[in-house]
């Protein structure tokens, strides 16, 4: 198989073989990034996991924080973390230091309790894999579920697209943009776009929760927002009708989109919050976003029909789908003709 997610085909047959419990909220399904358990007292357990192989100067809070903004999407508060820290043979003792500081220094900014985890130096791999479960705490009655966003929601997204992958590729193949005719200012740019602005969305969901509440809320990660949005209204059975005029793209991410000939639709995208809201909260969730400095634009709205589609709401043509994210096809690309370019591969020998 390729890189990048499971087919959902496969995915869909893998994940009905698993028991039901009683006492589940929220289970596994297509779309879904995090479960929640009923632990009695009208309290919810949110729980999420997720590994990070990429960005290796910055893998531990990466690791952090994309479980973090798992949990928010449920609206639950993120509270206790556990960390699998997998080495290869040649890594130093200051490496391992390191990647434990950032998780810390990462978890104590969200004030996050750091209880434990597995750390070991094991065979078969290349760089640092850090495996993250995130565990949270909400009201069962203000569990913010993907499958509650209703016909006539607008959708707004948060900050814009697609600072996760623009960062990831700027870090990963820094030769290769340059190549390409890329200015080594826009390069440097995006590179920074992983801790400026970051990729966290745990302030957006709790200001939308504040004023909203959101109908459902969904991270755009691998697939970009494409496959956000796909999956959004696939989880409430209804189709998405998006302004692409409207989608807020970041400068960097269109520069380097189009040097490697990518869709920034189906870029990785984490540190955007997608959020489904009723019309009539549309302008408070905004304006409490404005309040903590996230600048949100609305890019469409939800509707009844056929679910699980996506399209243009000034035509009604659908939008492209990605089997996988652009940031998997491109350094696929880049390995089947040698590997990333040699910058690329020497800027990252260990955190700094």
């Amino acid at each position: 198989m390729k890189a990048g997610k499971l087919p959902p085909e496969l995915l869909e047959r893998l994940l009905a073989r698993l028991p039901s419990d009683p006492r589940l909220l929220l289970g596994p399904g297509i779309g879904r990034d995090a479960a929640a358990i009923d632990i009695g007292g009208g309290r919810a357990l949110v729980a999420a996991a997720d590994p990070v192989t990429f960005a290796k100067d910055q893998i531990g809070a990466y690791a952090v924080q994309v479980n973090a903004n798992d949990v928010a999407c449920l609206g639950a508060r993120p509270a206790w973390f556990l960390a699998t820290v997998l080495l290869p043979g040649d890594t130093t003792p200051d490496v391992a230091e390191e990647i434990f500081e950032q998780i810390r220094t990462a978890c104590e900014a969200l004030n996050v309790a750091l209880i434990g985890g597995h750390t070991e130096v094991t065979l078969g791999i290349d760089r640092p894999i850090v495996a993250g479960t995130m565990l949270g705490e909400v009201d069962a009655q203000s569990l913010v579920r993907p499958q509650n966003a209703r016909a006539g929601d607008h959708l707004l997204l948060t900050k814009g697209i697609a600072i996760e992958g623009t960062a990831l590729l700027a870090r990963e193949a820094p030769q290769a943009l340059r190549d390409r005719g890329v200015q080594a200012s826009v390069i440097e740019s995006a590179s920074r776009l992983l801790t400026e602005p970051g990729i966290s969305v745990v302030p957006d969901a709790h200001a939308a929760c504040r004023a909203g509440p959101p109908h459902a809320m969904h991270d755009p990660t691998e697939g970009g927002l494409a496959t956000a949005l796909l999956e959004l209204a696939q989880a409430a059975g209804l189709q998405a009708r998006v302004r692409l005029a409207d989608v807020p793209v970041l400068e960097e991410t269109t520069t380097i989109c189009a040097a490697l000939d990518l869709d920034p639709l189906g870029l990785l995208a984490s540190g955007a919050l997608l959020i489904a809201v009723g019309s009539e909260q549309c302008d408070a969730v905004r304006q409490a976003l404005g309040n903590e400095g996230v600048e949100a634009a609305c890019i469409g709205d939800l509707a009844s029909g056929e679910g699980g589609v996506i399209m243009d709401a000034w035509d009604m043509r659908p939008l492209p789908t990605f089997e996988r994210d652009e940031l998997a096809r491109v350094l696929e690309s880049f390995a089947g003709q040698g590997g990333l370019p040699a910058a690329g591969k020497a800027e990252h020998e260990k955190p700094r």
